[in-house]
């Protein structure tokens, strides 16, 4: 089944010659250096993305002495932030779907780039707040338009590893963040900070405005500027001849009803609520582990600088993590590196709040339980690109993250009422150990949907397309 786009100014005796069919033509071919650009810009604001989410949590100390406020003030400042992000993920896929990644991708990276700025601004914690959640909603629109992007124009061969690296550029952002919030703070406050984080994603912007194209695929589908079109292959494969008689292949249908819904029909329901279960457990451990280890080892007897340093490992292992899985799900599927990577996340993590653990065994649980946990986060959106067609490809990704975003909400204040109760360390880490364990069967249980196999043997979620010929433009 496929859809077909016409260019125009074909003239009534234009030579007739096959369809090009751009998927098929994009994993034909070496990449470009013009995919390769594209995937800069999106990690860029990947990166950007991950460098605002976190920067709160390096200027508190430094908010909480100048106005004199109590630590724990901050804690619903923090929640503001996800919760903006929630909304942004649910809301702005949904106009990716409609209007496109491009501009959405563009205009919330404005956005949140102005509300970085205009954070400089506020003087009260309410009106901090305030920022924060309006902040949030454009941080939520960037990490499923930038994974849709990178994954429509990257080849079947190597999606997952694409994917998956510009994924990392949030948790390199994050690590960014560090460095330069250490740098600034002395020379100009925490308002500096903030400065620099609305400032280069405007530049980023730009250049995205200047050079970023739209996803061929949402433009033949939805039979519009197939004259960008024609330009832009010429630039992926230059040897094929591209003109304004040509006509375009996407093996889907255009589908115009409710993006939301869409996520549910085709045979995808089950994939759709296991996506969301695995994402809201994962995140919720993801930010139990990276909000609460410093803490819990300090608790435990071990010193400050072993405590930092076990936060650090845990970032450290997920990017290794994210870089070592990708090549692997793209040589053998997701399910046969997902299903024993939350196994072994099980063992990991239980293991860390163990009293008779050594040092160097507790900190290669750490490690171990970052490659597994974070680094997977990363190949669960590369998952759900796999799962849907390109018309609700944004949709589904986004709601993915969106859900899951409830469970980086829920995981941290879990994890203080549980402490407020007084368990010990032991059984903290296995309670943190037991989303991980649902994760692995829903992973598990996921793989018997057939949607989203990798690269042998899956079906790229075009299940139940129609064929559509295409407006003329």
């Amino acid at each position: 089944m496929r859809a077909i786009a016409e260019s125009a100014g074909t003239g009534g005796a234009a030579e007739v010659r096959a369809p090009i069919d751009i998927p098929a033509l994009i994993d034909s071919h070496p990449v470009s250096s013009f995919q390769r650009w594209i995937l800069v810009l999106v990690g860029c604001a990947v990166v950007m993305d991950g460098f605002d989410v976190q920067a709160m949590g390096f200027v508190a100390p430094a908010i909480v002495h100048e106005w004199g406020i109590e630590k724990a003030a901050l804690g619903p400042v923090f929640g503001a932030g996800l919760l903006g992000m929630l909304v942004g993920s649910l809301v702005l896929s949904i106009c990716a779907d409609r209007f496109g990644r491009r501009p959405v991708l563009i205009a919330a990276t404005v956005f949140f780039a102005l509300c970085m700025l205009a954070t400089t601004l506020v003087h009260t914690l309410g009106q901090l707040l305030a920022m924060r959640f309006v902040t949030g909603i454009g941080l939520g629109g960037i990490m499923a338009n930038a994974s849709a992007l990178a994954s429509e124009y990257s080849p079947h061969r190597r999606r997952v590893t694409l994917m998956m690296w510009v994924s990392c550029g949030f948790t390199g952002g994050a690590v960014l963040g560090g460095a330069i919030s250490a740098l600034l703070l002395p020379l100009g406050g925490w308002r500096a900070v903030f400065v620099f984080g609305g400032v280069v994603p405007l530049v980023i912007a730009a250049l995205m405005l200047r050079y970023m194209p739209e996803s061929m695929q949402f433009l033949v589908l939805r039979g519009r500027r197939l004259d960008r079109v024609q330009q832009w292959l010429r630039h992926i494969a230059p040897g094929v001849p591209v003109d304004a008689a040509s006509r375009y292949v996407v093996h889907e249908a255009k589908q115009d009803g409710a993006p939301v819904a869409e996520l549910f029909r085709g045979g995808r329901a089950r994939a759709t609520l296991l996506l969301w279960g695995i994402n809201f457990l994962n995140l919720l451990n993801l930010f139990f582990l990276a909000n609460w280890l410093p803490t819990l080892a300090v608790d435990a007897g071990y010193s400050a600088n072993v405590a930092v340093a076990a936060g650090t490992l845990l970032q450290v292992g997920g990017v290794v993590g994210t870089v070592a899985m990708g090549p692997l799900i793209d040589r053998v599927g997701f399910y046969r590196v997902l299903v024993p990577v939350f196994a072994l996340a099980v063992l990991t993590i239980a293991l860390i709040g163990q009293p008779a653990l050594p040092l160097a065994a507790m900190l290669a649980a750490v490690v171990v339980s970052g490659f597994c946990i974070v680094g997977a986060q990363p190949a669960l959106i590369a998952l759900a690109s796999s799962v849907y067609p390109t018309t609700v490809r944004a949709t589904g990704m986004g709601w993915s993250l969106g859900i899951g975003r409830a469970g980086s909400i829920a995981g941290p204040l879990v994890a203080g009422w549980l402490i407020g109760l007084h368990w010990s360390n032991g059984a903290l880490f296995v309670a943190a150990a037991l989303p991980a364990l649902l994760s692995c069967a829903m992973v598990f249980c996921m793989g018997r949907t057939g949607f989203g196999k990798g690269h042998k043997d899956g079906n790229n979620g075009s299940n139940g397309a129609a064929t559509r010929e295409g407006e003329k433009t």
